[in-house]
């Protein structure tokens, strides 16, 4: 079942608001798999990795996952009216985070790691390539399940607004 079998294992200990969402793409010469899965568990599991060398340290690819996720989750929000009760909020990458377990796996033709260990990788164009898939792919299947969309995006809502209270507090 791949990466999408593997964030099912890994999120087995919570509840979990919906079933895998996984998608993959071509871009640019460079291959993108991403599996998501958000839970009820208050921190996030991601696991990036790069030519199946799994890049401890992350890298541009994990950046790039992280930064769409929170982009796409905000304009969805805004776009359906789902900070209705707080009209100033907005998701921080924390929040949209919050129960999420991942994988995001790229396959470059020719990867730059940072130092010996490969622990992270450093390829700048990988970035951009995995956060303009994300953004498509996960807008596409919150257009198409907007029951699943709103559950995780009520649910990093909580996160913020939870955030905000301990901030004031």
């Amino acid at each position: 079942g791949g990466i999408a079998e593997f964030v099912e294992s890994v999120s087995k200990g919570s509840a979990a608001l919906h079933n895998v969402i996984f998608f993959k793409g071509m871009r640019e010469g460079i291959d993108v798999e991403v599996a998501l899965q958000w839970t009820d568990a208050f921190h996030e599991t991601i696991f990036a990795y790069a030519n199946n060398i799994h890049t401890v340290e992350g890298g541009t690819h994990l950046s790039g996952l992280k930064s769409a996720l929170t982009r796409t989750l905000n304009s969805y929000a805004t776009k359906n009216n789902l900070f209705a009760k707080n009209k100033d909020l907005r998701l921080e990458g924390d929040d949209t985070r919050e129960g999420l377990v991942a994988v995001v796996s790229v396959k470059i033709p020719e990867p730059q790691f940072e130092g010996q260990t490969k622990t992270k990788l450093g390829n700048s164009e990988v970035e951009g390539l995995v956060s303009g898939l994300v953004n498509e792919k996960l807008g596409e299947h919150f257009e198409k399940t907007p029951n699943e969309a709103k559950r995780i995006i009520m649910r990093a809502i909580d996160a913020a607004t939870a955030r905000e209270a301990a901030r004031k507090a």
